[in-house]
C-alpha cells in the first residue's frame, strides 16, 4: 500500500511537470562593428507580445497574388532600449567598451533571473560583407529566457 501511494505521488509530480506551461522571452543585443565608432549599439526587449498566426499565411502560386500583409501591423511599439557602447571608436577596437557592454548585459540577465526567468539559450551572429570596403556591420546576440507560468 505504501509503495502504491509513493508511486502515485511520483506519477502525479511527473504529470504536473509535463503539463506545466512555459513562457519564453527574447532579449537581443545589437553591437556595432562599424570602424570609427559611428554605429549604434543597443540591448532591446519587447514589452508587448505578438501572435505569429496573425502574420502567417500558407503560400501557393494563387495566394501569392492576393496575400499582401501590412508590415506596419507586425511592428512592436512598446520596447525597452538600453544603450550599449560600440566596439570601435576613432582609435580602433575598444576593449573597455566591450567590458562595459558585458557589465550592462550581465545586469539585465541578473535582473531577468531575479524575476523568475531562466536563461535557456544564447545564439549570436555577425552581419558584415567582410570585404575591404565594408563600412557596416553588427554583432547580434539573442538571449532566450524561459519561465513556468
Amino acid at each position: 500500500m505504501k509503495k502504491t501511494i509513493i508511486f502515485t505521488i511520483i506519477i502525479l509530480f511527473a504529470f504536473a511537470d509535463a503539463i506545466a506551461q512555459i513562457e519564453y522571452k527574447i532579449i537581443t543585443s545589437v553591437e556595432s562593428i562599424v570602424p570609427g565608432g559611428s554605429g549604434r549599439s543597443r540591448l532591446i526587449s519587447a514589452n508587448e507580445t505578438k501572435d505569429y498566426r496573425q502574420y502567417t499565411s500558407s503560400q501557393s502560386e494563387e495566394s501569392n497574388k492576393r496575400n499582401k500583409s501590412d508590415r506596419a501591423d507586425i511592428r512592436v511599439k512598446s520596447f525597452d532600449e538600453t544603450k550599449l557602447l560600440n566596439f570601435y571608436n576613432i582609435g580602433g577596437i575598444r576593449f573597455q567598451n566591450i567590458a562595459a557592454n558585458d557589465a550592462v548585459v550581465s545586469s539585465k540577465i541578473n535582473s531577468m533571473i531575479s524575476e523568475g526567468w531562466e536563461l535557456a539559450f544564447v545564439t549570436s551572429a555577425v552581419e558584415s560583407k567582410g570585404s575591404s570596403d565594408d563600412k557596416a556591420g553588427i554583432f547580434i546576440t539573442r538571449y532566450i529566457f524561459k519561465r513556468q507560468l
